[in-house]
């Protein structure tokens, strides 16, 4: 990965993927722009293998910087061969500050970037595919302090049954943001993912730790749930539909050093 100029790709829009090319720029590197982002991100999804099958192409770049939590989570549903460096996110292991792009540069040019695979999640409630998630897949009620029923199954077992206002199942790089925020463990690259109850309806809440596939359902609503996959609300969900979650394929991701 080292070069004297490293080739950077920067996906995202607005001033914030403007500041984080000309700090790509300054320290030296090569920047290439991806305009394409978040406004667009549910719809691409939406299209399926199709769209999928038309690879995004960026084998001869370094590392691709995803400016913001749109552009990052605009890739679940795309064939990403470049190492990806979240920027400015709340979801995503070592997300890089704006300020310290220029540092990351650096230290791609210099040799010290390794790359950590993290999991797409394919997701299909009842058969039926409802989008990819790179960060989390989340079961809510939709009525305010109205809770529902809730169970996790996994191809071997049922794994139990709460009741709560919701739950929500993270990827290793989504464990930092809702489900962290939700009693959730941060979860290092490659080990599983994680559900977590959304105030539930007891006082010593479980959350647990599983390989995929995972199988979510509603057993008894108060109030209609829905589905939201990666921030997106996709559906409702009625009871008793299971909502299948499993690997759709694995993006690539840049770490420096000792970062997990």
């Amino acid at each position: 990965m080292t070069r004297d100029a490293p080739v950077v790709v920067v996906r995202g829009g607005g001033g914030d993927a403007d500041g984080v090319a000309d700090a790509v720029s300054a320290a030296g590197g090569v920047v290439r722009r991806d305009m394409r982002g978040g406004t667009e991100r549910g719809a691409r999804d939406r299209i399926g293998s199709a769209e999928r099958a038309d690879r995004v192409e960026r084998t001869d770049a370094d590392a691709l910087f995803a400016v913001g939590e749109d552009a990052l989570l605009s890739l679940a549903a795309e064939d990403v061969s470049t190492p990806i460096l979240p920027v400015d996110c709340t979801v995503g292991h070592r997300s890089v500050p704006p300020e310290r792009v220029g540092d990351a540069v650096r230290r791609l040019r210099s040799g010290e970037g390794r790359v950590v695979s993290h999991p797409a999640l394919s997701v299909a409630v009842a058969g039926e595919p409802a989008g990819t998630a790179l960060a989390d897949v989340t079961l809510m009620t939709d009525a305010p302090a109205r809770i529902s029923e809730y169970a996790i199954s996994t191809p071997e077992e049922r794994v139990g049954s709460f009741r709560a206002d919701g739950v929500v199942v993270a990827t290793p790089l989504g464990s930092t943001g809702y489900a962290r925020a939700a009693g959730g463990p941060t979860l290092a690259p490659d080990t599983g993912v994680v559900a977590v109850p959304i105030a539930p309806y007891t006082t010593l809440p479980d959350s647990w730790v599983f390989r995929l596939p995972v199988v979510l359902s509603v057993e008894r609503d108060e109030a209609s749930v829905s589905l939201i996959v990666d921030a997106e609300e996709r559906r409702s969900v009625p009871p008793h539909a299971p909502v299948e979650l499993a690997v759709n394929g694995h993006l690539p991701f840049l770490r420096f050093g000792s970062d997990s």
